[in-house]
């Protein structure tokens, strides 16, 4: 399923103000309504290597997944079923990153976040493992889709520290859930409704650590029409604010709907629902 006038996407990555080298990995294809975002974790280069491996194991392997899902399409929901494709397809990217770390001694306990979005059939799927978020500006309202899983999280959802002292936290950075850790990660997914004019924003914690959710809106508000320049301003926000971590961002507007073609058999077993 292509998707050549249904979204724009537009990506940018930048190391920030105080790490040496980049350790985040992005991808976008707006033909095949797919934005991937990977933040590494690891000792010298190893976090690179894991975020990196996440997007192109991940990327590549849309080619057999997309006329899978177009094939068991039906005319009534199919999000169950490709929610289940994204898991499964998270948890080999998973165990393909683990057993490079037990193989290389340089990888040994690499991992990453991930955060994925994947525009299939007028909805929004999404697999999400870490702290790397998912946010959905519609009609001026910014919410955030993902919830990170992370010490930080449980800390607030246990009610042990308000979101005032979240803030100011030393567990900010400390997740719960990584790709490549272990052989087996429980892989958060789910679907939205999409409607055209959405804007969505794939980012690491190198920006929401960085800039309020508030000031994230704001930038979307008011640059939202000109997303080259929106990104822009969110990766100088964020170093205007310090930069102390890798920040990249993804940031789509849905410009069209995208339904999968359906044969007249689909169609007869929907009026039969």
């Amino acid at each position: 399923m292509k998707l050549p006038e249904a979204l724009e996407i537009v990506v940018r990555t930048d190391p920030g103000l105080v790490r040496s080298h980049n350790e985040d990995a992005v991808f976008a294809d707006a033909a095949l309504g797919l934005a991937i975002l990977a933040d590494g974790m690891g000792g010298y280069n190893a976090g690179e290597v894991a975020s990196g491996m996440a997007c192109t194991l991940l990327a590549s392997n849309f080619s057999h997944l997309i006329p899978t899902c177009a094939t068991l399409a039906t005319a009534v929901d199919t999000r169950d079923f490709v929610v289940q494709q994204l898991v499964s397809e998270v948890s080999t990217a998973n165990l393909a990153i683990f057993n490079a770390a037990q193989s290389q001694p340089q990888y040994a306990g690499m991992g990453t976040t991930l955060v994925l979005g994947w525009f299939y059939d007028n909805s929004l799927h999404v697999a999400h493992v870490g702290d790397s978020r998912l946010y959905r500006l519609r009609h001026n309202r910014l919410a955030q889709l993902t919830r990170d899983h992370s010490l930080l999280q449980e800390q607030l959802d246990n009610g042990m520290i308000s979101p005032q002292e979240a803030r100011f936290s030393q567990n900010r950075n400390l997740v719960t859930r990584a790709l490549g850790v272990e052989p087996w990660v429980e892989v958060e997914a789910h679907a939205h409704d999409v409607q055209p004019g959405d804007i969505f924003l794939l980012c690491s914690d190198g920006l929401n650590d960085m800039v309020e959710d508030e000031e994230i809106k704001l930038t979307l508000q008011t640059l939202g029409g000109n997303l080259e320049l929106a990104a822009d301003q969110l990766v100088h926000l964020a170093n205007d604010n310090g930069g102390r971590d890798n920040v990249s961002v993804i940031l789509i507007r849905v410009l069209g709907e995208y339904p999968v073609p359906r044969g007249w058999w689909q169609r007869l077993l929907a009026t039969l629902k």
